[in-house]
């Protein structure tokens, strides 16, 4: 099983509509995806390891996957819609991370 991850890194100058990403974003590419994605959660941060201290990311999705090739052929249809609608939610560029789920 795989995991894609779509992290925000919080800076001061940065949008994030939490709202929109959850209840408008994350369903649509669920849907989009199909029977190909195994599942999907949302993060939300709230600090660093130091009390008080800022979130390095202020938001991530993930989803899950048998396979890198799953997820390809389930983002490619549908990745200009999902790119599109980023602005709508935040300024941050995402940084992405695929992983092998071990446990």
């Amino acid at each position: 099983m795989i995991k894609v991850s779509v992290f925000y890194p919080k800076t001061a100058e940065a949008k994030f509509d939490m709202s929109y990403y959850s209840e408008k974003h994350m369903p649509m590419v669920m849907e989009r995806f199909g029977q190909r994605c195994k599942g999907m959660s949302v993060d939300e941060g709230l600090s660093g390891g130091a009390p008080g201290s800022d979130p390095t990311y202020v938001a991530a999705g993930h989803f899950l996957f048998d396979s890198v090739g799953d997820f390809q052929e389930a983002f490619q249809p549908h990745a200009a819609e999902i790119m599109s609608d980023i602005p709508n939610y935040t300024s941050i560029s995402p940084v992405i991370q695929v992983s092998q789920v071990r446990i």
